[in-house]
């Protein structure tokens, strides 16, 4: 199974955060009909299905309220699909993001406790 992320990539910038948006991911009709199969027969929750597709879950949730109607194969548009290659790089800016905030917090968690051990400082 295909999984292709849209997230948003975070960028730091002269101490500022800046938001890039990935580009749009394009999902097959099967991709589509499997993840709403996860919810509909999976029996998993549309928020866990979403979390672990990594698709949004508003998504998840326009699908299986569609397939419900009948109508989930006319959701696909005529766009060329998302290689192997874009979904690594857009799985790889994800990554890079979250290892940077996380980078931050533990840089503002070191800071914090070194002023802590300081001498002369009150806790």
């Amino acid at each position: 199974m295909l999984l292709v992320d849209t997230k948003v990539d975070v960028q730091y910038k002269d101490g500022g955060v800046r938001m890039e948006k990935i580009p749009k991911g394009v999902f097959t009709k099967e991709f589509k009909e499997e993840a709403v199969k996860v919810v509909t027969e999976g029996g998993l929750s549309i928020p866990e299905a979403a979390r672990r597709l990594s698709i949004p879950k508003s998504t998840l949730t326009y699908w299986v309220k569609i397939a419900r109607e009948g109508k989930l194969s006319d959701t696909s548009k005529k766009h060329t699909p998302v290689t192997q290659e874009q979904m690594e790089l857009a799985r790889l800016k994800r990554e890079n993001a979250e290892l940077k905030m996380e980078r931050d917090i533990l840089k503002k968690a070191a800071a914090y406790f070194a002023k802590g051990s300081l001498p002369g400082t009150r806790s």
